[in-house]
């Protein structure tokens, strides 16, 4: 064990900015907030343009896990007859992890990757006062997965789930952060998390190579005053619940022996509404992001956007005219892990120095629910 003191928390000690840049960041976040009016698409509002920012906070430290265990395209159709080449051509994935033993749950790959991001900060893991999981794939529907992670982290902090499914990590990142603006936590533990090989049907050829199992953490707490969201959108439209979702397992519909004859108790997509759906709205959330910062993509360092298809997130990059080298992707090697994909992408990114002090992100996620978070944000 290393004798080194354990280092408190300092907002101080991150890069000094102008004046004059402080003030214009401000101004951007004034922008984001300014324009409450609504998108109406035909007699139905489908998409808010209310935007909100959140400065003074920052990510400390970020961790992510995935298991050992790989599986790749060719593993498919050697077990189930899956064509690995329309896997990669329709969706960009060769490779996803899954947990290979069955006694392993979501809150054990949560407990790895906040492990890890503790370890980054170099901090006592007591000065935690806050944890969130943004999960789809809790280990029981009672208790939260969050409390399990509390517990087995020997943590001293209010913990709850959060489902916003591919959204989760963003919707639990925001509302960490306004806990921690306000004062009401110093130090919030952030995890997104999924096993989705556990609600995938292992003989739906167009959805089980979809999926992976990973988690990702992040680490939040006061910043300097001109870090954090710059401007952030969060939206959802439960009227395409249906498009994607798992029928049965809640208490509409709770898994009975009929479940396992239609497979309702996996996930069920409407893969052609969902791509449409997605592609359109990553277009228009990352736009008016933008527009009510007062930014341009050439201010924006990297894209981090949730990685469910490569597709979606090249459609939606040529659209806009971002270039490839400004969006960072790991699709290919671990496929759709739902709330996982951001932490994981962002850990990534950090480890291979993508990401600085002072740098402007831009991080994306949607899903089922439907639901939609993106963030602008001054590392």
């Amino acid at each position: 064990m290393s004798n080194k003191p354990i280092p408190t928390l300092d907002a101080g000690s991150t890069p000094a900015m102008t004046p004059s840049t402080i003030a214009e960041l401000t101004a951007s976040a004034a922008r984001a907030q300014a324009d409450p009016g609504l998108s109406e698409k035909g007699s139905r509002t489908l998409f808010t343009r209310r935007t909100q920012s959140l400065l003074g906070v920052q990510v400390i430290s970020t961790g992510s896990y995935v298991p050992e265990n790989v599986v790749t395209n060719e593993d498919l159709r050697d077990r189930s007859n899956f064509d690995p080449e329309w896997i990669k051509q329709r969706t960009g994935i060769v490779e996803r992890r899954h947990v290979a033993d069955e006694s392993i749950a979501t809150s054990d790959l949560c407990v790895e990757a906040a492990t890890r991001a503790i370890r980054a900060a170099k901090i006592d893991p007591q000065q935690i006062d806050l944890v969130i999981v943004g999960t789809l794939t809790p280990d029981y529907q009672m208790p939260s997965t969050a409390c399990l992670v509390q517990d087995k982290l020997g943590l001293d902090a209010p913990a709850f789930d959060l489902s916003a499914a591919c959204s989760g990590f963003m919707y639990s990142l925001v509302t960490a952060g306004q806990f921690v603006a306000t004062g009401n936590s110093k130090l919030a533990l952030v995890i997104g998390a999924d096993l989705l090989s556990r609600v995938a049907d292992p003989n739906e050829q167009r959805i089980f190579p979809l999926f992976g199992d990973g988690a990702g953490a992040a680490l939040v707490a006061r910043g300097a005053p001109h870090q954090g969201l710059i401007c952030y959108q969060m939206g959802s439209d439960g009227s395409a619940a249906e498009q994607l979702y798992i029928p049965h397992g809640g208490s509409k519909h709770r898994i009975d022996e009929e479940s396992f004859i239609t497979r309702d108790n996996y996930v069920r997509m409407d893969g052609r509404s969902v791509f449409k759906w997605a592609v359109r709205m990553l277009t228009d959330t990352i736009e008016l992001t933008l527009e009510k910062s007062g930014m341009s993509q050439h201010d924006v360092s990297l894209f981090v956007l949730h990685q469910a298809n490569i597709r979606i997130i090249n459609a939606a990059m040529e659209q806009l005219g971002i270039p490839a080298e400004k969006v960072f992707n790991n699709v290919d090697k671990y496929g759709n892990t739902s709330g996982a994909s951001i932490p994981l992408v962002l850990d990534e990114a950090l480890n291979e120095g993508r990401i600085e002090r002072g740098d402007t992100i831009l991080m994306s996620g949607f899903g089922g629910g439907l639901t939609w978070a993106t963030g602008l944000m001054r590392w």
